[in-house]
């Protein structure tokens, strides 16, 4: 993954698990939880494709194994994360543009249900019942319920600040050089090509003088 998206995903993943934990998770509603760390991993593979969404996917699963109050053995939802990643980003659109909302709404739905699945069925074999007890119809029902409630606020906004990272001056740098990518953000970036243009137009008017003094001159001598 090229540094913007690494950094872009990071940032968007923490906000999206400081929310989640501090503010949808303490709302107490019936049923699983609005999975706002999911929706971000939606939004970002639909942007950066399989392999990079499956690693995006594997990150933010990781940090949410670790984060408080989680009850389950680490590595159980980055592996969930990391599927659901890498499947969404087989739906990522040729031209990178969405046609309908239609698209990304039936890929939310199939992410929850999936996640879900995928979420009871890891606990299942490591003896993790506890979906037995909350009913796993009612939590794949309430999942579906909240994603796409929270979708059309989240995901759309995501892949805009997806698509924008891709067009940064950072994106475009090759090589991966950190001098390379330095030159390019300055370039781009701080008035140096301004610079350039000048010293350029300078020399030009110079090459102008010149020619116009040895015309001048050829003109006396004849």
């Amino acid at each position: 993954m090229k540094f913007n998206r690494i950094l872009l995903s990071a940032t968007l993943i923490v906000v999206a698990l400081v929310v989640q934990v501090s503010v949808l998770a303490r709302l107490q509603l019936p049923g699983a939880v609005p999975d706002l760390v999911l929706l971000t991993v939606v939004g970002l593979a639909l942007v950066y494709g399989p392999v990079s969404g499956s690693l995006v996917g594997f990150t933010a699963g990781l940090l949410s194994d670790l984060a408080p109050p989680a009850d389950h053995a680490a590595g159980r939802y980055a592996l969930v994360l990391c599927v659901i990643g890498y499947l969404v980003g087989l739906a990522k659109p040729e031209n990178g543009r969405l046609t309908s909302a239609a698209g990304p709404m039936a890929t939310v739905v199939a992410a929850a249900v999936g996640s879900t699945l995928l979420y009871a069925g890891v606990g299942a074999l490591v003896g993790d019942t506890a979906a037995r007890h909350v009913g796993l119809g009612f939590l794949l029902f309430t999942a579906v319920v909240y994603d796409l409630l929270l979708a059309p606020f989240t995901v759309p906004l995501i892949m805009a600040i997806a698509r924008r990272a891709e067009n940064d001056p950072l994106a475009d740098a090759g090589g991966g050089n950190g001098a390379d990518v330095a030159s390019g953000w300055l370039s781009s970036g701080t008035g140096l090509r301004i610079g350039t243009q000048r010293g350029g137009l300078r020399v030009k008017a110079a090459r102008s003088r010149a020619s116009r003094a040895g015309r001048i001159k050829g003109v006396k001598r004849l």
